[in-house]
């Protein structure tokens, strides 16, 4: 079965333009504002919503999203608060895919099948837990795809060849490449650095390559894009959203990095 995600590279390659994918963290600063803006991404450009499970202990992320974090618990955010937000969402959008991204505690402590059942009826399509390795494969990823989810796995500057085919053994969807050693929204990416290692996975995939980490600016995004099949931007965005910026400035932001991406 064609997931939405495998439908939005195809409908993307069929126009030969590349992604935007944008991450917000699920309730903040509280549910109903989340909403608003998660509502509102696929008419300022999002082809891809990544979609933040609060955690009380994020350690892949920098200090914006674990503060983001930190709100959304701080409103009240739960597991259950999130699929509820990625439901109300669907009621008005069937066709953008929504990427749920976070860590495992929370879906362990609800029990995986349950889980996989409750994020496919409420419309998630695929899943990023950055802290299961291939090598636990069998706990999440390899029942995910069976339920229907794709499982889209990280790859890193420090992947190396012996490594990448572990990596993407049972990936779906996409392959997330983080351009950058370290945490979420430290440094900068450069296309220049990017583009081997895109080149280098591509090779090894038949799946699209997206990048991700260190992407703030519209020309950012339009050069990162521009050697890869996508972007991500996710803490330049929730800057704006720690920064009070109503919900109308930050779609506007959140366009023109769309509109850097698409112009690659």
């Amino acid at each position: 079965m064609t997931s939405r995600i495998d439908a939005k590279f195809a409908a993307l390659k069929a126009e030969g333009r590349k992604a935007f994918v944008s991450y917000i963290m699920a309730g903040d600063p509280d549910y109903d504002r989340s909403l608003e803006v998660v509502k509102g991404l696929p008419g300022a450009g999002v082809d891809i919503i990544e979609l933040g499970l609060p955690f009380t202990d994020p350690m892949a992320d920098g200090p914006t999203i674990q503060l983001a974090g930190q709100r959304a618990l701080g409103a009240g955010m739960t597991l259950q608060r999130t699929l509820d937000l990625a439901r109300a969402f669907r009621q008005t959008d069937d066709t953008t895919p929504i990427v749920l991204m976070g860590y495992y505690n929370p879906i362990y402590s609800r029990g995986v099948d349950a889980f996989l059942t409750d994020a496919k009826e409420a419309g998630i399509d695929g899943l990023i837990v950055v802290d299961l390795p291939p090598e636990e494969d069998s706990e999440l990823c390899i029942p995910a795809q069976k339920a229907g989810l794709n499982f889209i796995r990280l790859a890193t500057p420090t992947t190396d060849d012996k490594r990448l085919p572990r990596v993407l053994q049972n990936t779906s969807g996409f392959v997330y490449y983080v351009s950058i050693t370290g945490i979420t929204g430290a440094a900068e990416a450069e296309a220049t650095n990017v583009g081997p290692e895109v080149a280098r996975i591509k090779a090894a995939t038949d799946l699209p390559v997206i990048v991700g980490f260190g992407i703030n600016t519209p020309d950012k995004s339009r050069a990162i894009a521009s050697v890869a099949d996508g972007a991500v931007v996710g803490s330049a965005i929730v800057s704006k959203i720690a920064a009070g910026e109503n919900v109308d400035d930050v779609l506007a932001f959140v366009k023109l990095l769309a509109d850097g991406a698409h112009a690659a």
